[in-house]
């Protein structure tokens, strides 16, 4: 019976599927694809009915076998700016093995949950890697694959100009593996040996994340409900690229998303769909920039705002004036830890007076892995482990995590990921202080003793939620 499967084409277009002796059909199954299936099957089938969304996840899990040699990859290529109609990845000619080749790693990136696929090619050959859990991992490195081949397809795919290889390129591709909408954004680098490809891979479906599932503590978690309440004032969120700060702030918005309150927000790109929120992409060709969307943002009557990211001037002078004027907005900073946030927005030309009328609230975080529970081993800590605890005054843990590696996490030691905060409510005297143009130093002294990002990262050690290696990784040895 597995070999009386349908094509993956028109099991979709005719919401019909054969799984060994059950027949799947979806809400608007046809007539046409019930006397396929039939004849296909051979013999009398089991029906088995299902909602749209669980049809196309039904069919993902049927036609994504996860082998990566001569599986169907049930993939579909959405419409997108630079193309008027939308074509199918399994339509494509079957014996193309640069097609075929791009659908797989695809499918593996999106698999394996990958933010990031990066293809570099080199004298002897392309290599291809993507980013799990913040880490590179390798995908191949071979030298019998056309790396020019693979690059131009995949610019087609993003509807970009084959014919230009001196210039970097960034467009996008929309694919949707079953019922998840995968959101490609590609960017192309020119070098010694071709062009460089790296892909930024969104889970459009993937959802918001609950504070719980975080990583956040009680008392971290009321703080954030309590910035998220405030009728007006700028909340910032920061980090390194990859911290997770977009996924906080959409989590503060969900707690700020109350029926009296109008949320507008202007991102790059919009990573995830948010019900009952209006959402605007900027889109610098154009000229619309964070600071020219946020003015026009302005003009329609919001209460909350969020703006994808401070980058210059205009936009950190123009979300204060926003804030000043009665609306809470959100954005994100490239900041190393909570209080650089105010000397960056400082550098960035706005007055110490308007940060000090203005900021509520600034969250730092980074992102560990998590231990695999199966395979983590237990040890006693060192003396140098137990005097990195007493430095920072963490207690300290009679057994500490170390990661080992095992099939249910690759080998890795680790899945998923966790985050470490550090949230900052500006309070009267740090208000006076930032008012005053204080230094760096003396609003940590204004701020008073408080954990910084290490304890919060050494708190999930003493748990055994990650390793302290783990923590050493992303944090270094600062305090």
């Amino acid at each position: 019976m597995s070999g009386a499967r349908l094509p993956f084409a028109f099991a979709r277009d005719n919401q019909v599927a054969l799984d060994e002796a059950t027949l799947l059909t979806g809400p608007e199954v046809t007539m046409n694809g019930l006397r396929a299936a039939r004849r296909a099957a051979g013999q009398a089938v089991e029906p088995e009915t299902h909602d749209g969304e669980g049809f196309l996840s039904r069919l993902s899990r049927l036609y994504d076998t996860g082998s990566d040699e001569g599986g169907e990859v049930a993939f579909d290529l959405e419409d997108s700016p630079q193309r008027g109609t939308s074509r199918d990845i399994l339509e494509d000619p079957e014996d193309a093995p640069v097609i075929r080749l791009v659908n797989q790693m695809l499918r593996q990136a999106v698999r394996g949950s990958a933010s990031d696929l990066h293809l570099e090619p080199h004298e002897d050959g392309l290599r291809a890697r993507m980013r799990i859990d913040g880490t590179m991992q390798s995908v191949f490195d071979r030298r019998d694959v056309p790396a020019k081949r693979v690059v131009s397809r995949l610019k087609v795919m993003a509807g970009l100009d084959i014919a230009e290889t001196r210039l970097p390129q960034d467009g996008r591709i929309a694919l949707r593996l079953g019922g998840r909408a995968i959101d490609v954004r590609l960017s192309t680098l020119p070098g010694h040996h071709g062009e460089r490809v790296v892909m930024r891979l969104l889970d459009r479906s993937g959802g918001l994340m609950a504070l719980d599932r975080l990583g956040l503590s009680s008392l971290n978690a009321e703080r954030l409900n309590r910035l998220a309440a405030l009728p007006n004032g700028i909340i910032l969120a920061t980090g390194p690229t990859g911290s997770g700060k977009t996924t906080t702030l959409y989590s503060l918005l969900r707690l700020a998303d109350r029926r009296e309150r109008t949320i507008l927000t202007v991102e790059d790109p919009v990573e995830y769909d948010l019900p009952g929120i209006s959402q605007t992409p900027v889109n610098p060709e154009i000229g619309l920039t964070f600071a020219r969307g946020l003015r026009s943002i302005l003009r329609q009557d919001p209460d909350v705002i969020l703006v994808g990211e401070i980058r210059d001037t205009e936009t950190a002078q123009t979300a204060s004036e926003a804030a000043l004027t009665g609306h809470l907005v959100f954005s994100s900073l490239h900041a190393n830890t909570a209080l650089a946030a105010v000397v960056r927005l400082r550098e960035l030309g706005v007055e110490g007076y308007l940060i000090a009328a203005t900021l509520r609230g600034v969250v730092a975080q980074r992102l560990v892995r998590r231990l695999c529970p199966d395979c983590a081993r237990k040890a006693a800590p060192t003396a140098e482990e137990a005097a990195q605890f007493a430095a920072h005054g963490v207690p300290l843990p009679e057994m500490i995590g170390h990661a080992a590696g095992c099939e249910k996490c690759d080998e890795t030691g680790f899945t998923g990921r966790v985050g470490i905060f550090d949230i900052l409510e500006i309070d009267e005297t740090l208000r006076a202080a930032i008012d005053s143009d204080a230094s760096e130093v003396t609003l940590r002294e204004a701020a008073g003793p408080r954990p910084t990002l290490m304890a919060s990262a050494l708190m999930l050690v003493a748990e055994g939620a990650t390793s302290l290696a783990e923590v050493r990784r992303v944090l270094g040895e600062s305090p």
